[in-house]
């Protein structure tokens, strides 16, 4: 008897295996709906002078920003001073268009660049990511240098 013990745990294994690999398959990878972006952000400022942070999200086909979950976005700098250090949706520069059912967030930040040297600025935006089946909150962070002449 002791071998058909070893077969059955055998079969339950393989069984449990098919099982998770067919939900795994079944299952959408939310960071695969969307892409966070920098572009635009000011990488090179005079001491004393103003740059701008840009940091925008693009939902892929299918997929979209929750605009009832909280999304949050928390900047500090060393060497320069974000004018915001706390932002939420409320504060996307970025508004539905006409037809449109939900706005692509984008936040455009200024700072100030306070002496000459190698500065940085740190993101980090806490958002959720929907699709018809699921909806998942997405963490990400961002250490952007800034050279202060």
């Amino acid at each position: 008897m002791p071998h058909f013990r070893g077969l059955t745990s055998l079969a339950a294994v393989l069984v449990t295996l098919a099982w998770t690999q067919a939900h795994a398959e079944g299952q959408v990878d939310p960071t695969t709906l969307y892409e966070v972006s920098t572009e635009g952000t000011s990488t090179k400022v005079k001491a004393g002078e103003q740059g701008v942070f840009v940091l925008s999200i693009k939902s892929k086909k299918g997929a979209h920003v929750s605009d009832e979950a909280p999304l949050k976005l928390e900047l500090k700098g060393t060497q320069v001073v974000p004018a915001q250090e706390k932002l939420a949706l409320k504060d996307s520069v970025a508004k539905k268009a006409a037809g449109q059912q939900y706005a692509e967030p984008r936040f455009e930040v200024p700072f100030k660049a306070e002496a000459a040297g190698k500065g940085t600025l740190e993101a980090k935006l806490t958002f959720f990511i929907c699709s018809e089946q699921l909806c998942a909150r997405q963490q990400k962070t961002f250490s952007l240098p800034v050279e202060v002449l």
